[in-house]
């Protein structure tokens, strides 16, 4: 069989999340909860759709960066619409500065996107936001202090919006069959949604800015809260409700993305946000599913952030290539090589793809190479074989070029560890286990070690890339 080179390599992109609700993506999408120690997405699901669909829930989700967090959470996007919900999904690094966030941040980010996906929907009339249009004046008079905000975007339905320099927000647009209609003359939903987001958009490319954002919305955190669930969530679910939808479910990605950075008075970010600040967190008023940094599983502070949110957050853990008694795991090997053989041949059936892995890779061996080192983590597992296919650029993909890429990715990322880091990691090695020591922490935040689970519960093993090093072989 001829394979277009080309079109692989991009079907292997690894920083691409796959949405299964779209047909393409769906081809590609493996399920890897059998081995996964658990089905993650159905107890997120179950939570709310069965044991809780009317009442307010909050969960957290975690695991590795790059593991595969995004597209689990897409396919919970696509489950609970078929199940009636209607589903807010962003990424809140698009909206935020991940180096420097505090609470109000997020909460704006929610009444956006909130805002703009109502008003996405046709005919959704819910009243003018007047409590947080105040306050979104305030912030943006204080924005204006130092700057002067003019600009222009097409709002949906609208036509033209702009922010005026007394921070007070207006539109007019030429829609036909009605002539010109003022924006404030509607809900106000669209505006809300443009001020937060020219407002978002300043404060996050300029520190000095969001510092100034900070003394005006901080005092009013509790107001933020009321004004979002009174005047936008609780009126959005009463008429979702007359639609006939079951609720709304608010998904916020990538906030496992936040930097360890310490904040001016010594607190560690992470746990500022998600312990400090997790009780308002919870308070919005319909489900929300938050991601977590994983560094908050080992961090002492565990214990108190279970009791701000009563939930236990779910840890999405590796692929397992082998088992904890060292083992080859030949289910989770089996997968691994579905998901690479599905992006070659996403129109064959899987039992039908082993025959052709003939046509990507120069022996059986090789191929199997490559699902070792990726350790399970998928993302690990696609930027091999990208680099892989850049460097040799032909088929079949060859075991000499496999290991001067690995060697490659070895060299660079031992770069980084310390004497002490060499020390804990022979620990992991031998032990599989890592306990809530600050220097474990590193280890797993920098992807040196991974997470697995099975029947027992957790362990943890090296990055594969880590044990092609003489240091550890010494």
């Amino acid at each position: 069989m001829i394979i277009d080179l080309q079109k692989f390599y991009q079907a292997c992109n690894p920083s691409k999340a796959l949405a299964v609700a779209d047909a393409e993506d769906r081809k590609y999408y493996i399920d890897f909860s059998s081995v996964r120690g658990g089905k993650i997405i159905e107890e997120l699901k179950e939570n709310i759709t069965f044991f809780s669909p009317n009442e307010p829930t909050c969960e957290l989700f975690t695991g590795h960066l790059g593991c595969g967090k995004s597209t689990e959470l897409l396919r919970l996007k696509d489950e609970l619409e078929v199940a009636g919900f209607h589903v807010v999904y962003f990424e809140s690094s698009q909206d935020l500065e991940m180096g420097d966030v505090d609470i109000g941040d997020i909460l704006l980010s929610v009444a956006r996107r909130v805002s703009e996906s109502l008003d996405s929907l046709e005919k959704l009339e819910i009243p003018e936001p007047k409590g947080l249009k105040k306050i979104l004046h305030g912030a943006a008079k204080i924005l204006m202090t130092e700057i002067e905000v003019s600009a222009e975007a097409s709002v949906p339905g609208i036509g033209k919006v702009s922010a005026s320099t007394e921070g007070k927000f207006s539109a007019e647009a030429n829609i036909p069959g009605i002539g010109e209609v003022k924006a404030n003359e509607k809900d106000g939903i669209s505006l809300v949604a443009l001020g937060i987001g020219k407002i978002t958009a300043k404060a996050k490319n300029s520190p000095e800015l969001r510092g100034k954002l900070r003394e005006y919305l901080s005092p009013r955190t509790t107001n933020i809260l009321d004004v979002i669930n009174e005047e936008l969530i609780k009126p959005a679910i009463a008429k979702l409700k007359q639609r006939g939808k079951k609720g709304l479910v608010v998904i916020i990605d990538n906030l496992d993305r936040v930097e360890s950075s310490t904040k001016a008075w010594g607190r560690r970010q992470p746990e500022y946000l998600f312990v400090d600040r997790g009780e308002q967190l919870r308070q919005l008023q319909c489900h929300v599913v938050y991601t977590m940094p994983l560094e908050l599983m080992f961090s002492n502070e565990l214990g108190r952030l279970t009791q701000r949110f009563m939930v236990d957050p779910k840890v999405l853990p590796m692929v397992p290539v082998q088992l904890r008694d060292g083992s080859e795991c030949i289910e989770g090997l089996a997968l691994l090589r579905q998901m690479v053989l599905a992006r070659a041949f996403p129109d064959i059936e899987p039992t039908q793809r082993l025959k052709l892995a003939v046509a990507l890779f120069d022996h059986p061996d090789t191929f199997d190479k490559l699902c070792r080192f990726s350790g399970g983590h998928v993302r690990e597992l696609l930027r091999l074989l990208t680099d892989w296919i850049k460097k040799e650029r032909k088929l079949p993909l060859s075991h000499q070029v496999l290991e001067t890429v690995i060697r490659g990715f070895c060299n660079q990322m031992t770069l980084a560890i310390t004497d002490d880091e060499w020390e804990l990691l022979r620990q992991v090695q031998q032990r599989k286990w890592v306990s809530g020591d600050e220097g474990y922490r590193v280890l797993v935040r920098s992807r040196f070690v991974y997470e697995y689970r099975d029947s027992e519960g957790s362990w943890f093993d090296l990055n594969p890339i880590l044990t092609a090093t003489r240091r550890l072989q010494e």
